[in-house]
C-alpha cells in the first residue's frame, strides 16, 4: 500500500508490540511502520516467555501489584507511572482478547494466573504456557495486516531523524537494497526495543543494538537511567547464541538452582529462587565467576509435566540434546532488558517536539532500576493507547522541506568483527558487575568505535559508549547496576540519571584523558 497522505503520516520504528499496537490505536491515521527484517522476526516480543501483568485476581487490585513495581525498582519506579500502568492492565487484556489473542484458561472460562518473581500474587496471563509473546505478536501482526491504514515496510532500516527548528519531521532511511530513502511524518515514534545484542551472552535478537537510542540521542534528546541493564538470571547455556531463556515461571513453581555441587545456592537469600531479578543474577554470576557452574532444576517440582506446561523451554533443550525431564538444565545470566531509555512524560513524548518513545526504548519511570517481571510487555501496551490519542489531538505542523538524499545504494553491511568486538567488551566491562577502571577503558574504546564505525556497529558502539558513560556516573549500586568499587547504594531519595549526546561525549572525553594517562 502506497500512502498518499505524506503530510499526516506517522511513521512508527520498530514492529513489536509496542509499535504494532501503538499503529493500531492511531487508527484511522495513516501509519507506516519500519521494520529492518520480515516483520516479527528480529523484535523481542515473540520471545517473551513469561506473560503479561495484571491484577485479576479476586485477592488483587492494582495497587497491590503498583507496590510490587515500586519495591522492585529499588527506588527509582514512579508511583504514579506504576499506579496508572497498573490501573491500565485489566484494560490492556480485554483489548488483547477482542483482538483473538488466546490467553490460557480454566475448565470454566477464566483466566488462569501464574506467579512470578517478587510479584505478592498470582496475576501472571499467559497465552499457549511459555509463549505468551509468539501469541500476542501473532495477534498483533493479524490485525496490523487487516488495518488499511497501515502500511509495513520491511527490509527498512531508520538512519536518522530529520529535524527542522528542533522539531522531529521525518525520518531518512535506507530499504533493503541500500536505496535511500525520506519519509515525512507528522510524528514519529521510536518503538525499537532494547540493548541485549551489545552483550556477547544475551536472550534478546541480536540486531537489539540501542539503533532507537543512537536516532534519539543523534537528534537531541534526553536518555534517563540507560545505565540499569537487566540480566535475566536463567538464560540456558546450550550454546546457542542468542540464548533461549528459561522462564521465571519455572521458578515461580518450584524449580531450584543448583551449583556443580549440588547444592541450593539460593536457599539462605530472602525470596530465594523467587527474589528480584538483580539479586539472583548476582548469585548465579558469583557461582560462575569463581569457576564453578549453574543449573536450573525442574524436576523434582514439574517432572514429565514440562513437557506440556513448559513447552517452548522442553523443545528448545531437546533440541540441544538435554531433556529437562531427567536432567537440570545449566544456565548463566545474560542480558535481557533496558530499563533505561528514552526519557519521555506521561504521554510518550520525548524532549524533542516530535518525537515519542514506546516500550522498551523509553524510560517512563515504570521499571525503575530493576523491572518487576512481566511488566514489559504491559507497558509497551498501555502506553500504546496514551501515545496514540496524544498524538491524535495534535495539529499536523507545516510540510517538511525536500530533503537531499545521495543518489547511490548505501553501504551498509555490519562489520561483524567490530560487533563480536564491542559484545565481549559490553559484557566484560558494563555487564552484571562493574568498577571504575573497566568502566573508563570501555568508555575510550567505545567512542572510538563509534566514529569510526559504520551502520548498527557504530549505533551499537555510539550507545554501549553512553551506556558506559552512565554507569560511570552512577557511583553506588542500586537495583541491576552493581558496582564493586561503589557496593552499597547511596541514601535515600535515588536520583536519576539524565543525559545527552553532547554531554555523554563530554565525560567521554574526560574519560580518555584519565585512560591515556594510566596507559602512559
Amino acid at each position: 500500500m502506497t500512502n498518499p497522505f505524506t503530510r499526516e503520516r506517522v511513521v512508527i520504528i520498530g514492529g513489536g508490540v509496542a509499535g504494532l499496537a501503538t499503529a493500531l490505536k492511531l487508527a484511522p491515521m495513516p501509519v507506516t511502520v519500519l521494520v529492518q527484517a520480515p516483520l516479527g522476526t528480529q523484535a523481542s516480543t515473540p520471545w517473551a516467555q513469561g506473560g503479561i501483568a495484571a491484577a485479576l485476581g479476586a485477592d488483587d487490585a492494582p495497587s497491590l501489584h503498583a507496590a510490587d513495581t515500586l519495591t522492585a525498582g529499588a527506588g527509582l519506579t514512579d508511583l504514579s507511572v506504576a499506579t496508572r500502568v497498573a490501573s491500565a492492565a485489566p484494560q490492556c487484556i480485554s483489548d488483547l482478547t477482542a483482538l483473538g489473542a488466546p490467553f490460557d484458561r480454566d475448565g470454566a472460562g477464566e483466566l488462569l494466573l501464574g506467579l512470578e518473581a517478587a510479584h505478592s500474587r498470582r496475576r501472571i496471563v499467559h497465552a499457549g504456557g511459555d509463549g505468551t509473546g509468539r501469541a500476542v505478536m501473532e495477534t498483533l501482526m493479524s490485525a496490523v495486516r487487516a488495518a488499511g491504514n497501515i502500511e509495513v515496510l520491511e527490509g527498512t532500516r531508520a538512519t536518522d531523524l530529520v529535524t527542522e527548528d528542533g522539531v522531529v519531521v521525518g525520518v531518512k532511511a535506507l530499504n533493503a537494497s541500500g536505496a535511500p530513502l525520506f519519509l515525512p511524518a507528522r510524528a514519529v515514534v521510536l518503538a525499537t526495543g532494547g540493548v541485549g545484542g551489545l552483550y556477547a551472552y544475551t536472550t534478546n535478537p541480536l540486531g537489539a543494538v540501542g539503533s532507537g537510542l543512537a536516532l534519539a540521542a543523534r537528534a537531541g534528546a534526553v536518555l534517563s537511567d540507560i545505565e540499569f541493564v537487566q540480566f535475566h538470571p536463567t538464560a540456558m547455556a546450550l550454546g546457542v547464541d542468542p540464548m533461549p531463556l528459561a522462564t521465571e515461571a519455572l521458578r515461580g513453581e518450584g524449580a531450584v538452582l543448583l551449583n556443580e555441587k549440588a547444592e541450593r545456592f539460593m536457599a539462605d537469600i530472602p525470596g530465594a529462587e523467587l527474589a528480584p531479578r538483580d539479586v539472583v543474577a548476582r548469585a548465579v554470576w558469583r557461582e560462575i565467576a569463581r569457576g564453578g557452574q549453574a543449573w536450573l532444576d525442574t524436576r523434582k517440582v514439574l517432572g514429565a509435566a514440562i513437557a506440556t506446561r513448559f513447552p517452548s523451554v522442553t523443545a528448545l533443550c531437546r533440541r540441544s540434546g538435554l531433556d529437562p525431564v531427567s536432567e537440570a538444565i545449566p544456565v548463566r545470566p545474560a542480558a535481557h532488558y533496558h530499563m533505561g531509555g528514552v526519557a519521555v512524560d506521561d504521554r510518550g513524548r520525548s524532549s524533542v517536539n516530535g518525537l515519542w518513545a514506546c516500550g522498551e526504548v523509553a524510560a517512563t519511570g515504570l521499571h525503575g532500576a530493576n523491572r518487576l517481571a512481566s511488566n514489559s510487555l504491559l507497558e509497551g501496551l498501555a502506553y500504546a493507547r496514551w501515545i496514540a490519542e496524544d498524538i491524535q489531538g495534535v495539529a499536523a505542523g507545516r510540510p517538511a522541506r525536500p530533503v537531499m538524499l545521495d543518489s547511490r545504494p548505501a553501504q551498509d553491511k555490519d562489520d561483524s568483527t567490530v560487533l563480536t568486538g564491542i559484545r565481549r567488551l559490553m559484557t566484560d566491562a558494563v555487564g552484571v558487575v562493574r568498577n571504575e577502571p573497566t568502566l573508563t577503558s570501555a568508555i575510550a574504546q567505545l567512542e572510538q568505535l563509534a566514529a569510526q564505525g559504520r551502520g548498527r556497529a557504530a549505533d551499537a558502539a555510539l550507545t554501549g559508549m553512553m551506556i558506559a558513560v552512565a554507569a560511570r556516573k552512577r557511583r553506588e549500586s542500586r537495583g541491576a547496576q552493581c558496582r564493586s568499587d561503589y557496593p552499597a547504594p547511596l541514601p535515600e531519595p535515588a536520583s536519576h540519571t539524565r543525559i545527552t549526546l553532547a554531554e555523554a561525549r563530554a565525560l567521554a572525553a574526560a574519560s580518555r584523558v584519565r585512560h591515556n594517562a594510566r596507559e602512559l
